[in-house]
């Protein structure tokens, strides 16, 4: 396969070869799907390519994409890429002073916006970009040049000067540049390669139990590496990618399009536990009590085959009263549910795969295209609590003090204009420094286990050592508790600050005949409002050692967002601004 395919534009040829579909890209549109074929893909990204070098765009120019997914996304890419310019893909919830920043220091030529509210963000920043020279919007609006204006401008004449650029494309040239947010500092460049991103694609591909004219549904954000290589996986394997209206649609396009695979979160996936657990709390007699024993159940869960025989047997009862239900909410055709981005509990990809729901995590970074590991139920490839296997053609080592260290063809070629940082995270221009600290289990030592990261440890004052974000992901398993920061660098004990789910919280209170009323702030001050968050607390982590018990708490009564700045657009937590922002509740604590 690596032999047919060298760049990223490849792929949308290689599919129109290998298995041409009638319905490669498709959006809602008017409350109809609407179908891009193989064909008609392949003709908008030439159009785009032809229109891009009409306006001026040479090799190496740097082109702005800041939109929610949409098949004119994929377009604007690969006809950006034909043409040897670099795409820049920006998350639309970064702030203005971030779009500033990162259009400066990209050089930005041209930017495409999706609606008029980025429109509007970029248009305020404008005039401070000397190298902007013109912004263009998917979406008809007032005022604003339409991206068609782009694919009218090119006409025929310039498809051999386009087919000339796509033949000096190589597959080590720099494709694109994604800017992450981190949890501190200014964004940093990662720059990928052509190869480094389509190998992470061809790589994952044997992973993925998926065939031509399956189908996806794509809704995680396309500007993010992740989701972006699984649309050329898609693409090379034949899979119809249908892309769903809104977060907030999520539920419905999954019945529509009953992909057989689709990615996700894992504050996702917790949310879609807690509305299932919300569903069966509110059951009554017989019914709940079959509902949670198959939740205990499903907690018990096993993979190929290890549970006993008359496990077995309550599962086939379990299955056909309660988990064929979890399946249809999910298009009831799911084959595979990637995870990726942050830790998935335990318990959730139990829970998951007990139903029928395959959820296989994954682990990467941007900087590694990103996948370094990922789960898969074949070859017996899964395994709880871990992130899979390493992919076949990556290294991963673990250095003395714990950190995985990566090497491979999916390994960024630097930071954009640092290399400073680039040499930071670089052994021997090599081994790349992820960050994180992992271990391998199994019993052939072949799984990766992720236990924190390497730079959010810290150590209390009597000298222990606390890895936080493993008792945040048991916490946040509470179906009352939203979000968490564990805290206490420096102190005597460790303490949790809690964002509860005032959803669940609310109906708890109604159950239980406790008048909290709907005010926040009035909630978190009910006493047995937080005598039951804490009894949540306790219970989640009286299996730890005793310096890693939260010995205190504080609930706070706003949610943490990403444009509140708490969290960073692929929803990590980003330390030092909710220590910042709340350091109230933290003196509160240790006062």
């Amino acid at each position: 396969m690596s032999a047919e395919l060298k760049r990223l534009f490849d792929v949308i040829y290689y599919q129109k070869d290998q298995f041409p579909q009638p319905a490669c890209l498709s959006s809602k549109e008017n409350g109809d799907w609407k179908k891009w074929s193989t064909d008609e893909v392949i003709e908008h990204v030439n159009a785009f390519s032809r229109g891009l070098l009409a306006m001026g765009i040479q090799p190496g120019d740097k082109i702005a994409l800041i939109s929610n997914n949409r098949p004119e996304w994929c377009v604007a890419d690969m006809g950006i890429l034909q043409v040897g310019a670099v795409d820049v893909p920006i998350y639309p919830t970064i702030s203005e002073e971030d779009y500033k920043y990162i259009f400066n220091h990209a050089e930005i030529k041209l930017c495409i916006v999706s609606d008029e509210e980025l429109l509007g963000k970029v248009r305020s920043i404008e005039n401070e970009v000397e190298t902007l020279k013109a912004v263009y919007t998917f979406d008809q609006i007032q005022g604003a040049d339409h991206w068609t204006k782009i694919m009218d401008a090119g006409f025929d004449q310039y498809q051999e000067k386009v087919d000339e650029l796509k033949s000096k494309v190589k597959s080590e040239d720099l494709a694109s540049i994604i800017y992450t947010s981190g949890t501190t500092g200014l964004p940093k460049g990662v720059m990928l390669s052509h190869w480094n991103i389509l190998s992470n694609a061809i790589g994952s591909k044997k992973r993925l139990p998926v065939s031509p004219n399956s189908r996806s549904l794509s809704f995680l954000p396309v500007c993010h590496i992740y989701e972006r290589m699984l649309l050329y996986l898609y693409m090379l394997s034949g899979v119809s990618i249908y892309f769903a209206e809104s977060l907030d649609t999520i539920g419905d396009n999954l019945r529509e399009v009953k992909p057989q695979v689709f990615t996700a979160v894992p504050r996702l996936l917790e949310k879609v536990y807690d509305k299932i657990i919300e569903k069966g709390a509110g059951l009554s007699g017989l019914k709940k009590a079959l509902f949670f024993w198959a939740v205990s159940l499903a907690e018990e869960w096993e993979p190929y085959g290890q549970n006993s025989g008359w496990y077995k047997f309550k599962h086939t009862i379990a299955d056909k009263l309660i988990f064929s239900k979890w399946r249809e909410a999910v298009g009831g055709n799911a084959q595979a549910v990637a995870s990726g981005s942050a830790a998935l509990q335990p318990r959730l990809s139990r829970v998951f795969n007990a139903a029928g729901i395959p959820v296989m995590e994954g682990y990467g970074l941007t900087e590694t295209s990103p996948v370094i590991a990922v789960n898969e139920m074949d070859n017996r490839g899964f395994m709880v609590g871990t992130v899979g296997r390493v992919l076949d053609d990556v290294e991963v080592k673990i250095a003395d003090d714990g950190e995985i260290l990566c090497k491979g063809p999916n390994v960024m070629m630097g930071y954009y204009k640092d290399p400073e940082r680039t040499d930071e995270v670089m052994t021997d221009k090599e081994w790349f420094h992820t960050g994180d600290i992992g271990e391998f289990t199994g019993p052939k030592h072949d799984f990766l286990k992720i236990t924190d990261r390497k730079k959010e440890m810290f150590k209390t004052s009597g000298g222990k050592y606390v890895a936080p974000q493993p008792i945040e992901n048991m916490l946040k398993s509470s179906r009352f508790i939203e979000n968490a920061i564990i805290v206490g660098e420096g102190k005597k004990h460790p303490a949790v600050i809690v964002v509860p789910n005032f959803e669940n919280v609310e109906f708890w209170c109604k159950k239980h005949n406790v008048k909290c009323g709907s005010d926040k702030e009035e909630i978190i001050k009910n006493q047995k409002v937080i005598d039951r968050i804490w009894e949540e607390v306790t219970n989640c982590t009286d299996h730890l050692g005793r310096w890693e018990q939260p010995k205190k708490m504080e609930l706070c009564a706003t949610e943490w967002t990403i444009d509140g700045g708490e969290l960073t657009p692929t929803l990590k937590l980003k330390r030092r601004v909710v220590h910042d922002k709340y350091s109230h509740l933290i003196e509160k604590i240790y006062s």
